[in-house]
């Protein structure tokens, strides 16, 4: 189950079908790991929020572009919470000529990868991140987010 709240209506000014196309990242990447109904909540927020909540948990007073943080196991399959600042977000898809669309994708899929047990500390995690990220991606037509160049 996935539930998405959209607090920050930039999303829907930017992109009429945020919810739409969060959710399909989001389903995309559970099937992909065989993580089919499991839980995932999704926040499309602001980047006062991320911020807040950057400070609060990681103790980096900055927004950033998604936050992940994964429950403890449970019986109810809820692996955790995802959430995503839109100006961060906006500015770079923008700065990397990317569409607003393909850059949500990418990162919700990023940030239910980390609710699995996905990270990018070494070198080689990374690798197998963004590995991941790029067979998800292709699922929903979307180019290689780590190539350069617009997409």
């Amino acid at each position: 189950m996935i539930d998405l709240e959209i607090e920050d209506p930039a999303w829907t000014t930017a992109l009429a079908d945020a919810e739409g196309l969060a959710r399909a990242a989001a389903e995309a990447t559970l099937a992909s790991e065989g993580a089919v109904g499991e839980g995932v909540s999704l926040l499309l927020t602001n980047d006062v929020t991320i911020r807040g909540l950057n400070l609060r948990f990681r103790a980096q007073d900055k927004p950033t572009n998604v936050l992940s943080f994964p429950a403890p196991q449970n019986p109810e399959r809820f692996l955790g919470d995802v959430a995503l600042a839109y100006g961060v977000c906006a500015q770079e898809a923008q700065d990397q000529d990317k569409p607003l669309a393909h850059h949500l994708q990418h990162l919700v899929a990023h940030g239910v990868l980390h609710l699995l047990g996905y990270d990018h500390i070494s070198d080689a995690e990374a690798d197998e991140m963004e590995g991941l990220e790029r067979v998800v991606l292709a699922g929903l037509g979307i180019p290689d987010p780590y190539l350069a160049g617009p997409s």
